[in-house]
């Protein structure tokens, strides 16, 4: 009974169907064995026996080709139209990048001789020809990155129309540390030129050449002038920046400090020496030197009044401009030392500028011009004021010598 009622539930128990048991069969074999891991330590030992040996290094990049341009010096040769030496050139061209990095880029035979005479600390140099090379001081090409180039990639990075193959990358000179030509030393006179506001570069590229060609001690720059390590003003100052210091940046509070004590501060104007001196509006002009009627006489001087008014004829407050004696510039206004300002193309001279002549007893030295003509540009002002100062100042040198050779006996 019992052995009949086991047998019933064998039967009545759910039971694979037809196919099941091969089917688990062969869903057992398409299982992955069991992976039984060995203790940590063995599994250590086990992994560096088996590792696989070391990559070899990825090859380095091909050499670039270095040749010798003499005895210690050597040169790189760069492939034609790589596009980094491009991009570093635009770069070193950018006001931000001189201020940031303290670099100037300078292009041209002569502007880079100079400056290497001059002592400017030359970092990278692109060249064309080996041949420049040669008329280069060679000491200072020997601490220097020479680059060999292609003249067409030259022609892409130059702003010139016909470039000379020379690109240097400088370290942005200090004038305290440059060593200017002993020439221009010995020929230097107490003059000093003060750049009121100058924006152009080429104008300001041609005042720094006729303050070097006028003997001129140093030139100042004040702030809102254009920079002068700008390509353009470089080019256009024709190797002025390494003849003569130039001070740059400088604020009205901070100028009186540069030039010696005693000097007396004249700017250049176009105000009429024979009219009343007015205290309310800026002076008009290009260049701050300018217009006259043609009936003026030498010699006569503005009224002075007790104190500058701070109102115009409307009423209106404005900026209260002190009263100078206005001359022409080719009377006797020189004496030992002595600064002229230019004031700026659009806005003429500030009145810190016309503060600091009254400050220092200058006065306002006018050219006179064809009556309807506004101004001169400021370039061509700085240039007449600046070789009248210098026709006067040697002319009292040479009377001080006359008189020390031929003293006046009483």
């Amino acid at each position: 009974m019992a052995a009949l009622r086991r047998l019933g539930r064998s039967l009545l128990r759910p039971g694979p169907v037809a196919g099941e048991v091969g089917r688990r069969g062969v869903r057992a074999l398409r299982r992955s064995p069991v992976r039984v891991l060995p203790p940590q330590k063995e599994r250590r030992e086990a992994a560096g026996k088996q590792q696989s040996p070391p990559e070899p290094p990825p090859p380095p990049p091909p050499a670039v080709e270095r040749s010798s341009a003499g005895p210690g010096l050597w040169y790189e040769k760069a492939a034609a139209g790589d596009r980094r030496l491009g991009k570093v050139v635009t770069i070193a061209k950018s006001k931000k990048f001189r201020d940031n990095h303290g670099k100037i880029l300078l292009e041209g035979h002569r502007l880079i001789k100079d400056a290497l005479e001059a002592g400017a600390v030359l970092q990278t140099l692109f060249f064309s020809m080996v041949g420049h090379l040669k008329e280069l001081p060679e000491a200072e090409l020997k601490r220097a990155n020479l680059v060999k180039v292609k003249f067409e990639d030259i022609k892409i990075w130059s702003d010139l129309v016909t470039p000379q193959g020379l690109i240097g990358i400088f370290s942005k000179p200090n004038h305290a540390k440059l060593s200017y030509p002993a020439a221009q030393l010995t020929s230097s006179l107490p003059l000093f030129l003060i750049c009121d506001n100058i924006r152009d570069p080429g104008n300001l590229g041609t005042i720094l050449r006729s303050a070097a060609g006028a003997g001129c001690e140093k030139v100042l720059l004040t702030k809102g002038c254009v920079d002068p390590w700008e390509p353009k003003v470089l080019r256009a100052g024709m190797g002025a920046h390494f003849r003569l210091p130039i001070v740059a940046n400088l604020d009205w509070e901070s100028l009186p400090s540069n030039p010696p004590a005693g000097v007396q501060v004249c700017v250049a104007d176009n105000k009429d020496p024979g009219a009343q001196a007015e205290t309310v509006s800026l002076p008009r002009g290009a260049s701050g030197a300018g217009s006259a009627p043609g009936n003026l006489k030498p010699q006569v001087k503005s009224k002075p009044k007790a104190a500058p008014r701070c109102e115009d004829e409307e009423g209106e407050a404005s900026v209260c401009i002190p009263e100078l004696a206005a001359q022409y510039y080719y009377e006797n206004w020189t004496r030992t030392p002595v600064a002229v300002v230019i004031g700026g193309e659009t806005h003429g001279l500030s009145p810190d500028a016309l503060q600091l002549a009254a400050s220092t007893g200058g006065k306002r030295l006018v050219i006179p011009v064809v009556p309807g003509v506004d101004s001169l540009n400021s370039a061509i002002a700085a240039g007449i004021v600046l070789f009248e100062g210098k026709r006067q100042l040697l002319q009292r040198y040479k009377q001080e010598d006359e008189r020390q050779k031929f003293p006046v006996v009483g």
